[in-house]
């Protein structure tokens, strides 16, 4: 076996912290469950070593006989007394999982029971639905691959899926859970870091299963009360005659057919919720980085940027293209 070189190392150590990994928590469910998996290394180890000693012993004793010698019964009592304490302890570490499985277990659903039921996330082919209830009572305030959480406040989201299998999963923050077609599952997450993370759908779902991400960003409750604020507010009207242009190109072209934009037309849900797009950090679930050569390259070539996408190629003009882009970048 080869060793790792450097460059191997640093990846590998990579994965122990960032914000996607379930060895850097920045939540309660997750800490609870990194607890859980210390325990389970700690106590598997433990067992490991013992093993590789024995074997290590046994090993050992054969060379020394090499010839046959009479049975000798202090090495049998011997053998005795290891093995039960290996029974015995094997039993000590069997009954530590088992409780402190059912001590998270425990732990996950007090926090449930204390979890306020506010957003809803649907899981499409290849994108995230994402839905708050808006504060004022009008119903449900609709985003797009991106997901705001309070600081300190458990969250409880109501997961779905459109149409396959999915797996919602912010390792940082909590478990995975499926989403399934058909069926509503809850998962609640408790944050307790501010800034931001990473989700990712964890069950393959299509050639672009790759390219599902999701942004998390943890605020404190006042500023994210501020955001949804802002998210339920509708489109603001253009400001300059390209970007009305680029609406009434929107609203009368086949955009319209598949997006919404609150307050200015288009009402259709085939599609990411268009209102407040360019607040948002990226395009595509995560593919491309919010600018406007990414959003005038995902208007005309959707996909030779992320294959197999809904989102058809548009045969329009560069000027039109050009107001398009001017109009969505006014969508804070």
């Amino acid at each position: 076996m080869r060793p790792l070189t450097p460059l191997a190392l640093v990846l590998v150590l990579g994965g122990c912290a960032g914000r996607q990994s379930v060895l850097d928590p920045a939540g309660e469910q997750a800490a609870t469950l990194h607890g859980l998996l210390g325990l389970m290394l700690i106590v598997c180890g433990i067992a490991y070593l013992l093993v590789l000693t024995f074997l290590a012993a046994a090993l050992w004793r054969g060379r020394r006989r090499l010839n046959p010698e009479p049975a000798a019964t202090s090495d049998d009592r011997q053998l005795n007394v290891g093995l039960t304490a290996w029974a015995g302890l094997m039993t000590l570490g069997i009954f530590a999982l088992a409780a402190a499985s059912f001590l998270v277990d425990r732990t996950l659903a007090r926090h449930d029971e204390q979890a306020a039921g506010d957003i809803r996330v649907t899981g499409h082919q290849w994108w995230w639905r994402i839905e708050y209830r808006d504060p004022a009572g009008r119903g449900w305030i609709e985003t797009a691959n991106e997901l705001h959480l309070p600081q300190g406040r458990p969250m409880r989201l109501e997961i779905r899926s459109a149409d396959v299998i999915h797996s919602f999963w912010i390792p940082n923050l909590s478990g995975k859970i499926d989403m399934v077609p058909g069926r509503a599952n809850h998962l609640t997450i408790t944050p307790q870091r501010l800034g931001w993370v990473r989700g990712q759908c964890a069950e393959f779902c299509g050639v672009q299963h790759a390219r599902m991400a999701l942004e998390v960003k943890v605020d404190t409750p006042a500023d994210y009360a501020a955001w949804l604020s802002g998210q339920a507010r509708v489109a603001a009207p253009p400001q300059d005659p390209q970007a009305a242009r680029g609406l009434a190109l929107i609203a009368t072209g086949t955009c319209g057919s598949c997006h919404s934009i609150r307050g200015a037309g288009p009402e259709a849900r085939a599609a990411p919720d268009l209102t407040h797009l360019a607040s948002r950090r990226s395009l595509a679930a995560g593919t491309l980085p919010m600018s406007r050569t990414a959003l005038m390259g995902w208007i005309t070539q959707p996909q030779a940027l992320k294959p197999g996408a809904e989102m058809p190629a548009s045969n329009l003009p560069p000027a039109d293209v050009l107001a398009i882009t001017r109009y969505l970048e006014s969508l804070r």
